[in-house]
């Protein structure tokens, strides 16, 4: 497995931008899809964006056309960064590492602690 550690979340006002990163250990994260996932407060757990080994990217509906996901294999790291930001993107951001490009959480083995994503309005 893989050890991940998220940054970059902060406060924001909507129509604004942030760039998570999450750092990852080990020398075979270029051998994993990564993915970002978001929780708010009691909903579920659910998918952002994910990126595979081949860079391709795959994106839920809600942030299609604002958030790019990418990653730098020389660095072991992933970003997610979030333009045109809405209220309801207010949550706690998760990025995971997995065996395959897949919105399921499921999916994925390893998981970072989280940085929260507040967006104001």
């Amino acid at each position: 497995q893989v050890q991940l550690v998220e940054s970059g979340g902060g406060l924001v006002q909507a129509g604004g931008s942030l760039r998570l990163s999450c750092a990852a250990s080990g020398r075979t994260f270029s051998t994993y899809a990564m993915g970002w996932f978001r929780q708010a407060p009691g909903k579920e757990r659910e998918f952002v964006a994910a990126i595979n080994t081949r860079l391709i990217t795959y994106y839920a509906d809600s942030v299609k056309g604002r958030f790019t996901i990418s990653r730098d294999n020389a660095k072991n790291a992933v970003y997610l960064q979030m333009n045109s930001l809405k209220p309801d993107d207010t949550a706690v951001y998760y990025c995971a590492a997995g065996g395959d490009l897949s919105s399921r959480p499921s999916r994925y083995d390893s998981w970072g602690q989280g940085t929260q994503v507040t967006v104001s309005s």
